[in-house]
């Protein structure tokens, strides 16, 4: 495998521009499509996998706990790449529920210095635990502003600016202003394969954003989005696998930061 490779020559590659981060940026990309973990006969469809998540989905509409969000079939001639035959084809507004916050009246001093967090898109950066915020709001501004009221293990994504596809998982309840819209996934979906799955995507969320100076993604486009689903414990076992393996690009980040720095010692000797 290309990957066995890197690792295994990574000191060959180590003087490249950007080596880790291209490395991290591989391991991802075989991740989402099916390339990382070996796929098992024992593994439930995930076509099986999708048809709860649209029984729950209509469930929760009746029962008026989540709003419904229309989404077109997946054409299976234009999706972005090949999958393994266990998986699907979705898109992220099928797999989650989805919404954004706002800002508060600058001017109304009874909405700000509360106890909710109310993080914008700037703080979010990757974080597997996001919990803080530079800035708080109080019960009285959420209850007469439009929010979604965000919950521990919720994913959350930059939608303005350079901050563009920048995700998180919440470790707390929190607010966000517009620029971040925020998921709660539907049962049998792993946060985490959908965070590592948001990342992967980074580049072609850019490339659909709109604007000039400020661009940026409507949620309309957001849960548009397409996203191939594994099986549930596929999923469990591409998070597994992307977490040991980032684990060593960070071991091999650190050694090649000391060598930088042994050389750089050995340079101004």
């Amino acid at each position: 495998m290309i990957l066995e490779t890197f690792f295994e020559r990574f000191d060959q590659f180590a003087e490249a521009p950007n080596a880790v981060a291209k490395l991290r940026e591989l391991v991802l990309q075989l991740a989402v499509r099916g390339k990382l973990v070996e796929q098992l006969p024992s593994d439930e469809p995930a076509t099986k996998l999708l048809e709860r998540i649209q029984k729950s989905k209509e469930r929760l509409v009746k029962e008026r706990a989540i709003r419904r969000q229309e989404t077109d079939p997946i054409d299976c001639d234009s999706v972005p790449f090949p999958i393994p035959q266990s998986w699907v084809w979705t898109r992220l507004g099928e797999i989650g529920d989805w919404g954004s916050g706002s800002t508060p009246p600058r001017g109304n001093h009874d909405f700000y210095d509360g106890g909710i967090s109310w993080l914008k898109s700037g703080e979010l950066n990757d974080n597997l635990a996001l919990a803080g915020s530079s800035e708080t709001v109080t019960e009285l501004a959420v209850k007469t502003g439009s929010f979604r009221r965000n919950q521990p293990g919720d994913v959350l994504f930059a939608m303005y600016g350079a901050t563009i596809g920048k995700v998180a998982i919440l470790a707390e309840p929190a607010v966000t202003n517009q620029a971040v819209c925020g998921c709660t996934p539907f049962e049998d979906v792993s946060n985490r394969y959908l965070f590592n799955y948001l990342v992967s995507q980074r580049s072609a969320f850019h490339e659909a954003s709109e604007g000039g100076a400020q661009p940026n993604l409507s949620k309309v486009k957001i849960v548009a989005f397409p996203i191939p689903l594994p099986p549930l414990a596929e999923q469990k076992r591409i998070v597994a696998k992307v977490d040991e393996l980032m684990a060593l690009c960070d071991q091999l980040e650190a050694q090649q930061q000391e060598r930088e720095t042994r050389h750089a010692a050995l340079s101004r000797a």
